[in-house]
């Protein structure tokens, strides 16, 4: 962990270091992600059998091998602790809430020389979800994905998850049965990219591609943006928490932990005008580590990417923040406000000392798939928007055409293109 004061001489040379920072995958990763893709497009089902056998043991022979029955996941749903099946249950309600809301409204009108206009919206066909497996595996990010995709209309939604030695965890079957997923195969890795994205024998190919995973899987869904369509590439998990000197140090380690816990290449930065709360958070911080089963993931990215930002005033923050365009921002003051509103790059913001990122993560609504990597300067949370697309449409009367067709035609002629400038200049005739 570094601490940094912006009144320090080299604070700018320190803090730019930070920001161009990259956590994410190397070289080898990409070779080795290429040459995984070609064997997919090339041997198709034999290839995902071969690599499932190697990376999570477990044998691709029978049908009831490759894929998981919807019976079953509503057999993990039922089985569920009534607690855990209504808070799942609740989840989904807000989720799903919240993403109607976001659904855009078609266009139709007729402009002043009476030429129709407009567009419509229409979900893609087959959109995939990639659901990490095994024992470490996120229901909850399953109903993120899942839910916008199924509000948008898609008729066709496919998930793919590795299950190490023929495991599956049965939360994650449960939230299939909840999102109504309609297919889920038992193939992982960046090979499961690969054939949602050119389809095999047995899983037919998707339009979208969505969800989270490792370097591999990212990568692949980055080398295939185009075959189809991605939600993002995800990196390392980021989260910024600006604070006073009011806040509870407890409360701001366990925010800052929230994410470092997920990954060792994660980053935790905290920015306060109090140095004492600084140092307060940084010994809550040890005194936790003590005690989080997932100390040793925690540690190695708090030691490594770690930073806490000692400002004069707050005022300096957004500044800052929007430099760092940080995957989650926590305004942790009494009146966040006036913060949110001098910011403009953030993946998502949780504001006041009430809200920390981890209620978004499970149950207020937005979704938790967000930019990172500084790319919420230019991108996005997952929407329902990521599984749709817009189809704009022209119609045109003969004295609409007459009134701008002329226009037209010289536009196509300074161009240098004499077709297009004739297929109007012939109806004007």
């Amino acid at each position: 962990m570094r601490m940094l004061r912006s009144s320090q001489a080299d604070f700018e040379t320190a803090f730019g270091r930070i920001v161009r920072d990259r956590r994410e995958s190397d070289v080898q990763v990409g070779r080795d992600v290429t040459a995984i893709i070609n064997e997919v497009r090339e041997r198709g089902d034999d290839a995902l059998a071969d690599y499932t056998a190697r990376f999570d043991s477990h044998g691709l022979s029978q049908d009831a091998d490759w894929r998981i029955d919807l019976a079953e996941c509503r057999a993990a749903y039922e089985a569920l602790d009534s607690d855990l099946r209504d808070a799942l249950e609740t989840a989904a309600g807000r989720i799903r809430a919240y993403h109607e809301g976001q659904l855009p409204a078609d266009r139709d009108y007729v402009d002043d020389i009476g030429m129709r206009l407009g567009a419509r919206w229409n979900a893609v066909d087959a959109a995939g979800l990639y659901v990490p497996g095994g024992r470490a595996a996120y229901p909850s990010s399953l109903l993120m994905n899942a839910i916008p995709a199924k509000v948008a209309g898609v008729q066709r939604l496919v998930v793919t998850t590795p299950t190490p030695k023929g495991e599956v965890n049965p939360l994650v079957l449960a939230a299939a049965h909840i999102a109504g997923v309609d297919e889920i195969w038992r193939v992982g890795g960046a090979q499961a990219v690969a054939a949602l994205a050119y389809g095999t024998k047995r899983i037919a190919k998707v339009d979208v591609i969505a969800g989270p995973g490792n370097a591999w899987v990212a990568e692949a869904k980055r080398q295939l943006y185009g075959v189809v369509g991605i939600d993002m590439v995800a990196g390392p998990s980021e989260i910024l928490v600006i604070a006073d000197g009011n806040n509870d140090p407890e409360w701001i380690a366990a925010d800052l932990l929230s994410q470092a816990e997920h990954d060792p290449t994660s980053q935790s930065i905290l920015i306060t005008d109090s140095e004492a709360l600084a140092r307060q958070v940084e010994d809550a911080i040890d005194l936790a580590l003590m005690k989080l089963p997932t100390a040793k993931t925690a540690k190695a990215s708090w030691e490594a990417h770690g930073l806490m930002v000692v400002v004069d005033d707050l005022a300096e923050a957004p500044a800052l923040s929007d430099r760092l365009a940080a995957e989650h921002v926590e305004l942790m003051v009494d009146e966040p406000q006036p913060l949110f509103d001098a910011m403009r790059h953030a993946g998502s913001v949780f504001m006041g000392r009430h809200t920390p990122e981890a209620v978004g993560d499970y149950i207020a609504g937005p979704n938790h798939v967000l930019p990172t990597g500084r790319r919420a300067r230019f991108a996005s949370g997952l929407s329902v928007l990521d599984f749709m697309k817009r189809t704009s449409f022209i119609d045109a009367s003969a004295a609409a055409l007459a009134a701008i067709g002329p226009a037209a035609v010289r536009l196509a002629e300074a161009e240098g293109l004499p077709a297009h400038a004739l297929s109007i200049s012939t109806r004007l005739k």
